[in-house]
């Protein structure tokens, strides 16, 4: 007797999950034709551009990454937002004219040729040739060929408009 109650609940157990099993896979009928989850236009003119875009952007993140540890030039930043940048030593970063730059970590001196080298736009100061640059003071390069060289062996700026980067 007992063991036709357990038969007995395996069957209706069964019988339950079958049961279950129908609906589920009655309520999961979406995806066919009559009921598309995506449809092929979202697909081409949505997500495609979407993953893209995407991918464009790692590229460029890793070409720029590439360069920068190769030591050959990398043009970077907005005129909009402040970049940090990374140096270490030796490495000298060069700014066209408007660039901005804070040292934030480490180090550095003024790169120039000819003076004026760097303003100081925080004391209303010039900055020439050789001369240390003070942490948290925004400097502006004004005049083409000038730029900043890393001291320390870790050297984080805070740059903001176009630049390279040399050895």
């Amino acid at each position: 007797m007992k063991k036709n109650r357990w038969v007995l609940r395996m069957v209706i157990l069964l019988a339950l999950s079958a049961a279950l099993n129908m609906t589920v896979t009655a309520a999961a009928e979406a995806g066919s034709s009559g009921d598309p989850l995506v449809t092929l236009s979202y697909l081409n003119e949505t997500f495609l551009n979407t993953i893209l875009q995407r991918v464009d952007q790692k590229i460029a993140a890793r070409n720029s990454q590439i360069a920068q540890q190769a030591g050959v030039s990398v043009s970077g930043g907005t005129s909009a937002s402040f970049t940090v940048v990374t140096l270490s030593s030796g490495q000298t970063l060069t700014g066209d004219i408007g660039c901005e730059v804070m040292l934030r970590v480490g180090s550095a001196v003024c790169v120039s040729p000819s003076a004026p080298g760097l303003i100081d736009e925080t004391t209303a100061s010039v900055l020439n040739n050789s001369g240390a640059l003070s942490q948290n003071h925004l400097y502006m390069m004004t005049i083409e060929g000038r730029g900043v060289k890393a001291t320390a062996a870790t050297t984080k700026l805070l740059v903001r408009g176009s630049y390279t980067l040399s050895e």
